[in-house]
């Protein structure tokens, strides 16, 4: 069976289950300087790479993406409406006793857009097992899960329960590791238990060299594989590769661009590479178009896709007209 397709015969929806959060994006041009002020061009968003990455799958033209959140009252109203405004079907739960998730993005404008991340993830990390049912699993076809949802114990707890649940229905199912910073908190070894159970990981090149304490991306890819199925991991201006068995199967070139903010670029990767394997598309084009979302959310400042376009032509259409996409070249 496609993977993209339900037992009904139907291509499915995707469900992603994930962070919302407020981004607040503070783009500057170094240096940032202690104890004084430092002139930035500040604006609040959107953001949460669960939110991110199901916005982005709309965007490249998945006609069916659904979303479970955890916000809290303080901005509900506002996420839910950038959510359907973006083509996502939302489910949110809102916390009555916590605010919303807040992440203060610093954006070095001098230095190939850069970013460092001051995180409070708020409500969307108070997910509990209680917050699941099996019926948000009907008529999906692909389940996401935002590896935020691994660094609290309630909220893994309820990784757990959508993946035990997914699994039972033969519903394939991925995972970004989401966080460096915090998968090093949580501990190499716990994340691979975790991940043995999965279908697809999108490991970032820091994310992937932590998890398998090698310092070559190409040798940590291939040694996931070994755990997960496939392995697709983003390696930012390098490009993505494609891992199966233990082996890198393909290489994908990055889409040059010239960056604005980098912040959510892993984020459109992953949506638009789940919107395209829905489809029913081979991994390594699904990698291509990955590439090219990637590099169109670093042209802009902000995680979403950008409001002009959404809702346009799905995104392997839109790029039909540009060179060999999704053609890249097997390696051994």
């Amino acid at each position: 069976m496609d993977q993209g397709v339900t037992a009904g015969g139907r291509i499915g929806a995707l469900l992603v289950v994930g962070d919302v959060v407020t981004d607040v994006v503070a783009r500057y041009q170094g240096p940032l300087t202690a104890h004084t002020d430092t002139a930035a061009v500040i604006r609040t968003l959107p953001g949460g790479a669960g939110a991110n990455v199901a916005c982005w799958a709309a965007h490249a033209g998945c006609a069916d993406v659904r979303l479970l959140g955890r916000v809290g009252t303080d901005a509900a109203a506002w996420h839910e409406r950038e959510l359907v405004a973006a083509g996502v079907r939302p489910r949110l739960l809102v916390d009555a006793d916590t605010a919303t998730g807040t992440v203060i993005c610093l954006v070095d404008a001098d230095a190939a857009a850069e970013r460092t991340f001051l995180t409070e993830r708020g409500a969307s990390l108070r997910f509990t097992p209680a917050d699941w049912s099996d019926t948000l699993l009907h008529g999906v076809a692909r389940l996401h899960l935002s590896g935020y949802l691994l660094f609290t114990e309630p909220s893994r707890a309820l990784a757990e329960t959508a993946l035990a649940a997914a699994r039972a229905r033969g519903v394939p199912v991925s995972l970004d590791p989401a966080s460096a910073g915090f998968l090093r908190e949580l501990g190499a070894e716990r994340f691979r238990d975790f991940a043995r159970r999965l279908d697809v990981l999108l490991p970032s090149r820091d994310e992937a060299c932590l998890l398998t304490g090698l310092p070559d991306l190409a040798d940590a890819a291939a040694e996931l594989s070994r755990l997960v199925p496939l392995v697709v991991a983003k390696a930012g201006a390098d490009g993505a590769l494609v891992a199966r068995s233990g082996a890198v199967v393909a290489r994908v070139p990055a889409v040059p661009a010239a960056p604005q903010d980098t912040t959510g670029a892993g984020d459109a990767f992953t949506g638009a590479f789940l919107a395209a394997l829905v489809s029913g598309a081979a991994s390594e084009r699904a990698a291509a178009l990955g590439c090219r979302a990637g590099a169109e959310a670093i042209r802009q400042v902000g995680a979403r896709p950008p409001r002009t376009q959404r809702g346009g032509l799905p995104l392997a259409r839109r790029y039909e007209h540009q060179n060999d996409v999704g053609r890249s070249s097997p390696t051994a």
